[in-house]
């Protein structure tokens, strides 16, 4: 790609906005955009999708709008059952786009957002180009971590430097985000993932990430792992990256985390008569006529048999391997999204002359701060997978709180 076509494009815009304007959108200083115009510095290739959004939003220097009660819009990218989206949309977020590509995560997405019929709800991501996403202020994204080097083959027309964003996330889902980034310019974004992708390569997968996201988007990047169980009894550390298209005075110390976060015990069905009999449950996880879990959820015989033994040869052998037995009053191992197979990470003591039982799916969904309102219309298997791999929403909405102060700054 020659620098012919994003020069073309920036004189364009020149007709239009400020020099100020454009570097807001961009990411750069106005002294950069000068420099850009009198050819002191090439304009970057890269800069070509922004541009042209640029020129597609009408005489706005921003992305996104304001539409009817909503404060801000924002799309919700690796969706999955839409916890990063309902923390959002607490705050008065109004989604615009949705990309989700497994079939039973988008079933269960669309029955708890019905307004996803309304706006673009694509599959893979990876396909999809860039300039096609709507106008936005906050992308959001709990985007899988894929191994990927930062050797690579060098990508001459990114940043005009022999090392851009391109060449060393290429063939990753996190490079997927960073061109929609590079296109959009949103005036944040957060991106959610699992606490190892800090150590990951030993440290060299997070810092190409944070290379992309700051010095060639231009974002004003923070970071900072936090635990679930402030808000759910769940032990579940995760990242969260948030970044800002300027200066903020983004400060994590503005989380509110509760010091003693819920226990177990207020997230079982209850089984003192007072348990919801909600319409899209019926009976599914709780017999109501007996006051009861359904039996299915207590391991079998032979299952409980095989824990025990697998859990007393690795405590001979010295190590720590085991099932997770939980109680009313503790806070409980990570929920993964193998837990159908077996369960063994948490199970519900139900006395000494019982077996233990897994968590119900809506025990799942409580357990990842889901309102008793989410409906599950996919198999238990399914089911678990999915809140396995969801977040815990009420993280989401603290997040999200702190965040749109100064996502407001900037789209004022």
């Amino acid at each position: 790609m020659t620098l012919a076509a994003p020069l073309e494009l920036l004189k364009q815009a020149r007709a239009r906005f400020t020099q100020r304007e454009i570097a807001a959108h961009v990411g750069k200083d106005i002294k950069t955009v000068r420099r850009w115009e009198k050819g002191a510095t090439p304009c970057p290739a890269m800069l070509e999708p922004a541009l042209r959004d640029l020129l597609r939003s009408s005489g706005r220097p921003r992305d996104g709008a304001v539409m009817g009660d909503a404060q801000f819009r924002f799309i919700d990218l690796f969706a999955g059952i839409g916890g990063i989206r309902m923390g959002f949309e607490a705050h008065g977020g109004d989604c615009v786009f949705t990309s989700e590509w497994n079939d039973f995560s988008t079933k269960t997405y669309r029955e708890n957002y019905p307004a996803g019929g309304e706006h673009a709800l694509i599959g893979d991501i990876v396909s999809f180009p860039a300039e096609d996403v709507p106008s936005h202020d906050v992308l959001l994204g709990g985007f899988p971590c894929q191994p990927f080097s930062i050797a690579g083959v060098s990508k001459k027309n990114a940043l005009g430097r022999p090392h851009g964003f391109e060449c060393t996330t290429q063939g990753t889902l996190f490079f997927d985000v960073a061109r929609i980034i590079a296109a959009k310019r949103p005036a944040a974004f957060l991106l959610e993932n699992v606490k190892n992708l800090l150590s990951h390569d030993k440290g060299r997968t997070f810092d190409v990430i944070l290379q992309t996201l700051r010095d060639e988007l231009g974002y004003e990047v923070h970071y900072r792992v936090v635990d679930g169980q402030h808000f759910t009894p769940q032990h579940r550390e995760r990242i969260i990256i948030v970044g800002f298209r300027g200066r903020t005075s983004f400060s994590w110390d503005d989380l509110r985390l509760p010091e003693s976060g819920p226990r177990l015990g207020s997230i079982l069905h209850r089984t003192d008569g007072s348990e919801p009999v909600l319409p899209w449950d019926h009976d599914r996880f709780f017999d109501h006529a007996a006051n009861r879990v359904q039996p299915k959820y207590t391991l079998t015989p032979n299952l409980w048999t095989y824990l025990q033994n697998y859990a007393a040869k690795h405590r001979a052998a010295g190590n720590g391997f085991g099932f997770g037995m939980a109680y009313p009053d503790s806070v409980t191992r990570t929920l993964s999204a193998r837990y159908h197979k077996d369960g063994s990470e948490i199970l519900v003591h139900q006395g000494e002359q019982s077996r233990p039982r897994r968590l119900t799916p809506r025990e799942c969904a409580r357990l990842m701060g889901f309102p008793d309102t989410f409906r599950i219309p996919v198999s238990d298997t399914q089911a678990y997978r999915q809140f396995g791999n969801s977040v815990v929403m009420p993280v989401m909405r603290e997040v999200a709180r702190i965040m749109l102060p100064h996502v407001q700054t900037l789209l004022a």
